[in-house]
């Protein structure tokens, strides 16, 4: 099996379709690796990742919005197309076994929702109350 990982940013937002019984969940993932060329110049490189998620938990998809950045991993696939023009082109694409809410492109509109589980969209599990203080005396 080929494993392909890959970490960030939406294109826009997913779209969730339901195809034989089943629900897909589609989004794109842009990845930007900045490197320098052989003259010393900064380039900038995107490499597009459409990603097709098969799954019935679909609570996922209203996260899933433009420029909020994942990590996604599943099986890649190259697929071969034809242009309006004639030449030949390729896709990058991915079935998805996983993926994780990593930040936001609108940290204003991360602060006002909130996830599956009712809990703040703060990327922590529990709220700091929850959280017991440590003690000042250790046993060691």
């Amino acid at each position: 099996m080929i494993k392909l990982q890959v970490i960030g940013n939406l294109g826009k937002d997913c779209i969730t379709n339901a195809v034989n019984g089943k629900s897909v969940i589609n989004f794109s993932v842009a990845h930007t690796e900045k490197f320098r060329d052989s003259s010393g110049q900064q380039k900038e490189k995107t490499t597009w990742v459409e990603c097709a998620y098969w799954t019935d938990k679909t609570g996922i998809a209203p996260y899933l919005k433009k420029g909020t950045q994942v990590y996604a991993e599943g099986t890649p696939e190259v697929r071969n197309f034809t242009r309006n023009d004639g030449t030949a082109g390729a896709s990058l694409t991915m079935r998805v076994f996983s993926v994780q809410l990593l930040g936001s492109g609108n940290r204003n509109e991360q602060a006002e929702t909130t996830n599956a589980y009712n809990e703040p969209a703060t990327g922590s599990a529990a709220p700091a109350e929850a959280v017991a203080p440590m003690a000042d005396d250790l046993p060691f």
